[in-house]
């Protein structure tokens, strides 16, 4: 039986097989990868993340930051500064973390957001995601003994491509956004004009927006509107989200917490809450990175009239996870 009779519109499921989980990570070719490698002309390296003990405090609610802590022996006796208990010279230190996956600089899976959404043609909607995967087939859902897991559209998928490709890095904080610092189609596209850059299919784009920062600057004392002051990519834009279809794009990358800005804006009952997010993980299978940060790299290409660089950002290779710490590098 097909996993889905009809599809949402706009969207591209089935364009990479019926059992393709990885989306438009499919466009990053090996052509594409060179083409990257060739952005790399100093052998410079910039961090691209937040410390994961960042945003610090709670900005999402339930998420925490990581808490460390010893492990344990065979013996039981905690393992730091740990030696032999029949003599050696050894001393050992060994961790462990607790970790909300998506509290920091991170990746969200095509697992991580889902839709109502009838594709079984039956007048009942379903909750599904990127290429018809739904929640009561395909996930496993938690319960008293019973770990959560996705079955598929795991962050494992996006793990084993690698992710490593060109860079697109836009600076929108003075792109002249409308009101509550909303991006949409028109600023965007004035502000790549202005830097002189280009979005070519498979390229990771890069939103610049201030926010992270503010966090690295003030961190848990940072100034909450400040933050809402930053400028984000106006989802409602259906200019901006065809531009987001046509352009090829494979991965949206930003500083900010759901690239997307919600702050006044306001919904229709009925509607996705958040519209980039559905256009981008359930109907183009598009992976969103959040929580970046560019304030170092940004400086450096503006300086050199650059607005390209070699992306690598695999997230860790965790299966079953619906997102994921990212660890990204952009060499210039």
């Amino acid at each position: 039986m097909p996993r889905w009779l009809k599809r949402p519109e706009g969207s591209n499921w089935g364009a990479f097989g019926d059992e393709d989980q990885v989306g438009r990570m499919n466009l990053v070719t090996p052509e594409r990868r060179r083409r990257a490698l060739a952005e790399a002309k100093e052998g410079q390296c910039f961090f691209l993340g937040l410390p994961l003990d960042y945003p610090q405090g709670k900005i999402f609610a339930g998420r925490n930051p990581p808490r460390l802590e010893p492990t344990h022996g065979s013996d039981g006796r905690v393992m730091y500064d740990w030696t032999f208990a029949d003599g050696g010279s050894d001393v050992i230190n060994d961790d462990r973390v607790v970790l909300d996956l998506q509290y920091s600089s991170q990746w969200d899976g095509l697992s991580h957001y889902g839709c109502c959404f009838d594709a079984d043609s039956d007048g009942v909607a379903e909750h599904v995601f990127y290429n018809g995967f739904r929640s009561d087939r395909d996930f496993v859902q938690p319960g008293e003994g019973v770990a959560p897991r996705a079955l598929a559209l795991g962050i494992e998928n996006l793990a084993r491509t690698c992710v490593q490709g060109r860079g697109v890095l836009v600076d929108v904080r003075h792109a002249g956004a409308g009101p509550h610092a909303l991006v949409g189609y028109e600023a965007l596209m004035r502000a790549i004009e202005a830097q002189g850059a280009e979005v070519e299919e498979g390229d990771f784009l890069c939103i610049y927006t201030g926010y992270g920062d503010l966090l690295m600057r003030d961190g848990e004392h940072v100034d909450r509107a400040a933050l809402a002051a930053c400028p984000g990519l106006d989802g409602t834009d259906r200019r901006l989200l065809d531009w987001i279809d046509r352009s090829g794009l494979a991965a949206i990358c930003a500083d900010n917490p759901m690239v997307e800005k919600m702050e006044g804006v306001e919904r229709c009952v009925g509607t996705a809450r958040l519209p980039l997010h559905e256009h981008c993980l359930v109907k183009l299978g598009i992976h969103l990175g959040e929580f970046w940060w560019f304030g170092a790299i940004a400086p450096w290409l503006a300086a050199h009239r650059r607005a390209h660089f070699l992306l690598t950002a695999p997230p860790l290779n965790l299966p079953g996870a619906v997102g994921s710490p990212a660890t990204p590098v952009g060499t210039v």
